[in-house]
């Protein structure tokens, strides 16, 4: 029997009573699982659209690059997808699908931020190498990431809003991740950019979702505002350059396939049973030195840690309430992934290369 609500977390997902802007109705529901309820497209229907959507982007990219000579552009790039590769369970799996199932040139990067778990390491040895896949390890200079993550635990650096979905540890490792991916993709000519990201962590309607030269700016100029104080010139090759954006205005650039975000995650059918089923079957091993809701990352214990102390809410609680929500996980499996402790060793281990006491 569901037990009866106390106003701290909602009966149907697991947002907390903490969480920014959430009220419960007289049945303990909360309303975001009430707009849900009232959503005119159904979610089914938001996949299929989505999902083709996707397929008619792979069709026509197949037609317009297939047939054009290598190293000419974004028309004749020599891979179809650059993925955001991490190691973990979701990234592995999108990796497995796009070179696998829809048969895409893919070249994987690999942000090292300095705290990939070693197990993570090696699965992203092991998957790569069994998939056939080209792979990039980027690994700016530790000083710079961490300052970076210190600024990011004592500032106010992002508004409330973004971190609902991480912590703000995680924000910025994103914030340096997606501009790596999009200089990469520019420089080498990459029509699609790709992210391993579950249906809880981003929102289906950015799941094909096209770059234009506004929305690039925009990012840039939020990079910049928020660490160039902090860091200097020392954050000047982690952003685009003028070189770059006279690439993204190209003309020709535009009306093709161009600088495309998909996340198909969000739209493919999704059980992590499944997910980890299959990616075991390639040789990948679950970490034993992570936090229960990363398969990559040693800083994400901390990080959460710091969030839930500093705003009342796990930063895993939307992604997790969104797939609870959507049937992808329990909500008993979900409450227990947001009440597991970090573990203090790893932490402390954090804390100390970070030189916070």
């Amino acid at each position: 029997m569901e037990p009866k609500n106390d106003m701290n977390i909602c009966n149907k997902c697991v947002l907390p009573g903490t969480f920014p802007g959430i009220r419960f109705d007289a049945e303990g529901v909360c309303n975001h699982c009430r707009q849900a309820e009232k959503r005119r497209e159904t979610l089914s229907q938001q996949k299929a659209r989505y999902h083709q959507k996707f397929l008619d982007l792979l069709d026509r990219l197949k037609r317009e690059t297939r047939n054009t000579q290598p190293g000419t552009g974004f028309a004749g790039s020599s891979y179809d997808v650059l993925l955001a590769y991490s190691g973990g369970k979701d990234s592995s799996y999108t990796l497995t699908l796009l070179k696998k199932d829809f048969q895409l040139r893919v070249l994987a990067i690999t942000f090292n931020h300095g705290f990939v778990s070693k197990q993570a390491l090696e699965n992203i040895r092991i998957i790569t190498h069994v998939l056939n896949v080209d792979h990039l390890m980027v690994s700016p200079n530790p000083k710079l990431l961490n300052e970076a993550f210190r600024q990011s635990i004592d500032s106010d650096l992002y508004p409330l809003k973004a971190l609902e979905r991480a912590s703000s540890v995680c924000n910025t490792c994103m914030n340096f991740t997606k501009s790596i991916l999009l200089k990469y993709a520019i420089a080498l000519g990459i029509p699609l950019i790709a992210y391993g990201w579950s249906p809880g962590q981003a929102p289906i309607q950015s799941s094909v979702m096209r770059w234009n030269l506004s929305m690039i700016r925009q990012m840039q100029g939020v990079m910049g505002h928020t660490f160039k104080h902090l860091l200097g010139d020392d954050l000047s090759p982690y952003l685009l350059g003028e070189s770059e954006f006279e690439k993204v205005k190209d003309s020709k650039m535009q009306e093709g396939i161009f600088l495309f975000n998909i996340h198909p995650l969000a739209f493919l059918d999704y059980h992590e049973e499944k997910i980890i089923e299959e990616i075991r079957s390639l040789g990948w091993v679950d970490p034993k030195d992570t936090d229960s809701n990363s398969t990559n990352c040693l800083l994400n214990a901390f990080a959460n840690q710091t969030h839930q102390a500093r705003y009342g809410f796990h930063p895993y609680a939307s992604e997790i309430a969104g797939l609870v929500r959507e049937g992808h996980m329990s909500r008993q499996e979900g409450l227990r992934k947001l009440s597991v402790p970090p573990d203090p060793v790893i932490v402390s281990q954090v804390k100390e290369r970070l030189g916070i006491k």
